[in-house]
Formats: structure tokens, sequence, C-alpha cells
């Protein structure tokens, strides 16, 4: 299941959000596997950017890999440097 993003509207809490929706859970059930609460929680979908120590917790939690979008995102950005460059 690839959730699809452009590179200039990356918004990891929406991401989120649409695979725990794609999963048929909810957010309290997400926010009890990450031990915060609902409330906490939906502030997370509303975030851009989250903690990677918060996104590990949460892509445990629903057996999916947000890191790798978050890579796929970046390698999909005009500002990484040609290879062999400082």
């Amino acid at each position: 299941m690839k959730c699809k993003t452009t590179p200039n509207d990356f918004h990891i809490g929406r991401i989120i959000k649409q695979v725990l929706a794609n999963q048929g859970r909810t957010a309290v059930w997400l926010a009890k596997q990450v031990n915060c609460t609902p409330e906490n929680l939906y502030k997370v979908f509303n975030q851009q950017w989250i903690t990677m120590p918060l996104l590990f917790e949460i892509s445990k939690a629903l057996d999916y890999d947000f890191f790798k979008e978050c890579s796929e995102w970046f390698q999909s950005q005009s500002f990484r440097q040609p290879t062999g460059t400082t």
C-alpha cells in the first residue's frame, strides 16, 4: 500500500492518518499502541514532520515503513547534492 504525495506537499501526519484509515483502525487504538492520548495523536495528524522516535513507534504499531516514505520524498528533492560533491 503506497501513499502518494508530491514533493511540495509531503506531510507525515496526513500519511499516518491515511494508513490508519486504510487499515480500518482508530486513533484511539493507535494512541494506546504508542502510549499517548488520542488528543495528542490528533495533533500528530496535523504535523508535517514528527520526531524519529515517535515515527518509529507508529511504524511498529501499524507495521508500515513511514521512514521509506520520508526517504523517497527526500530523494525526490532538487536540493540533493550530486554524488562526489561536498
